[in-house]
């Protein structure tokens, strides 16, 4: 990993620590095993994901809610399949 590699993933596990726990066990880990493997498109979604309010990350990953974004809803299906045990 470059020292700008890091410096990426060290800025977005930052942004990965919100107010909900749910939010935090998804994102956090997905970052630090996938970022750097997606294409620019994806790194480019995740970090808009990262914009959205807690509230609807939250309804969009339990499946409360669809995302009305389909790149966004796209990246959330990848998260959640990358984050399964």
């Amino acid at each position: 990993m470059t020292t700008e590699e890091f410096e990426v993933i060290k800025r977005l596990k930052w942004a990965c620590r919100r107010g909900m726990l749910e939010l935090d066990v998804l994102l956090e880990p997905f970052v630090e095993r996938h970022f750097l493997g997606l294409s620019p498109a994806q790194q480019q979604a995740f970090e808009r994901l990262l914009k959205e309010d807690d509230p609807d990350l939250f309804a969009w990953f339990m499946g409360h809610a669809p995302c009305p974004d389909p790149e966004l809803a796209d990246m959330v299906a990848l998260i959640l399949e990358r984050n399964q045990p």
